[in-house]
């Protein structure tokens, strides 16, 4: 009996994959396993994340630059105070200044954000003027809040037509000749998930350093795309093919993956 009980204190403490977690116990809330980090309070961001408001002094706080990618969409960088990103803890308790963002267009989500850089593909943004929103969030996903409001910033953007702007999914181009707006890439990978199945099955891709490859991936449902090593992310809408260009200038084996679904696509060797 004591053999047995020390086995299961011992798989309680490593977790199903043999290491530690963050990640609260079956049956325990958000709250209850997030301690007294700062107060719940009872409104929430608009889309179902309560509030959790700590005070002032000492508080997050993130600031956003918007730059124009020469090759296709915008550059994205946050600039963060009193906060660091945990992609490895999303879903446990709430730390002191730790967590996540979130990327919103006009109040809709584009993607979770786990990192200062995001690629945000000129595909993404209809033609006009818009309001891109980023607001942080704690690993339980409560949303870091001071005085009763997010902790968020919001800049402006202004996308042009479809002609006036590079675009990450090409239309076709019956006479074979590149466009004149961008480089062609020096490999495609297309991939489709369906059911939570990857086609192709994950594989390596490899690339010399410097070339371009194309990412096309369809998903049955809507997720986010993220390049592990490069921080590229790419909203996934459902249903819809998303395309993602990069060049590869970093040596190394990188993951290609979806947050959501948590789904390895490929992986990126570049010698």
């Amino acid at each position: 009996m004591l053999a047995l009980a020390l086995l299961l204190a011992g798989g309680a403490a490593t977790g199903c994959g043999g290491r530690a977690t963050t990640h609260h116990k079956p049956g325990t809330s958000h709250e209850q396993a997030s301690g007294n980090v700062g107060t719940l309070l009872t409104t929430d961001d608009g889309a179902g994340h309560r509030l959790r408001e700590v005070p002032a002094e000492g508080a997050p706080e993130v600031q956003l630059t918007v730059r124009p990618d020469s090759e296709d969409g915008w550059n994205l960088q946050l600039a963060v105070k009193n906060f660091r990103f945990t992609p490895d803890s999303a879903g446990g308790a709430a730390l002191p200044g730790a967590g996540h963002a979130h990327l919103e267009l006009d109040g809709r989500k584009l993607a979770r954000l786990y990192g200062p850089w995001f690629h945000l593909p000129a595909a993404q943004v209809p033609e006009g003027t818009h309001t891109l929103t980023v607001r942080l969030y704690a690993d339980d996903h409560t949303a870091w809040a001071v005085s009763g409001k997010p902790v968020e910033t919001a800049v402006p953007l202004t996308a042009g037509p479809p002609g006036q702007a590079s675009h990450s999914h090409p239309a076709p181009n019956p006479t074979g000749s590149e466009p004149s707006q961008a480089p062609p890439a020096d490999r495609t990978v297309t991939i489709t998930v369906r059911d939570g199945r990857v086609s192709p099955a994950p594989a390596r891709t490899e690339l010399k350093r410097g070339e371009r490859v194309a990412l096309r991936v369809t998903s049955d449902r809507a997720d986010t795309l993220h390049v592990h090593g490069y921080d590229k992310e790419l909203a996934l809408p459902a249903g819809q093919e998303a395309t993602l260009i990069l060049t590869a200038d970093r040596t190394g084996l990188f993951e290609v993956e979806t947050h959501e679904s948590a789904l390895v696509l490929t992986q990126l060797l570049v010698r």
